[in-house]
């Protein structure tokens, strides 16, 4: 037989459910820059600026609800790459089509996107290049295959030689290739 229970129960049971969480992912540091950069940009009436900013901060702010949000600095340089490439693509289709208006704005966009690229420190090549060859003489020496993929994943492996620092996947990626070709 069904009981109802009373109403003062109900509510207790409520009151223990957390129905938001307050915590919010964690931003990149660069992204200050931004907001202060859109709002010197919106005092300075500097459209292409203004223009480059809000698509880079609306990205970042849509990324939040999809499963890998962006919160570091080298996420954040991918996605500037990668706009990077598409504004290029975007200028080269405009020079085809007699567009020289529209492929001066494209080129201004590169420029401002480029500028904030290089604001993000990451780790050198040369430095890149001694760690991968160590790790493939470790892996040589432990009997592992010396093939890209498995030297990847143990580069990047939690408690690997490049976890957490600051150094590019598609660099690290070149330069495992380059090293496990020549050795």
């Amino acid at each position: 037989m069904f009981r109802p229970t009373r109403l003062s129960s109900r509510l207790s049971l409520l009151r223990q459910v957390r129905w938001n969480s307050t915590a919010s992912p964690a931003t990149p540091p660069l992204m200050a820059t931004f907001r202060q950069d859109l709002k010197d940009a919106m005092r300075a009436k500097n459209t292409p600026k203004l223009n480059v900013l809000r698509a880079l901060i609306s990205e970042v702010n849509n990324s939040v609800k999809t499963p890998s949000p962006i919160q570091t600095d080298l996420q954040l340089l991918s996605l500037i790459r990668k706009r990077v490439s598409g504004a290029q693509q975007a200028a080269q289709q405009f020079e085809e089509a007699g567009r020289a208006d529209l492929k001066e704005g494209e080129d201004l966009a590169v420029s401002i996107l480029e500028e904030y690229a290089g604001q993000v420190k990451t780790m050198g090549v040369d430095e890149i290049k001694s760690i991968v060859s160590q790790e493939l003489n470790k892996l040589k020496e432990a009997g592992g295959k010396a093939d890209i993929g498995s030297l990847l994943k143990a580069l990047f492996a939690p408690g690997g030689a490049l976890d957490g620092k600051p150094a590019e996947r598609s660099e690290v990626a070149k330069i495992a290739k380059e090293t496990v070709a020549a050795a």
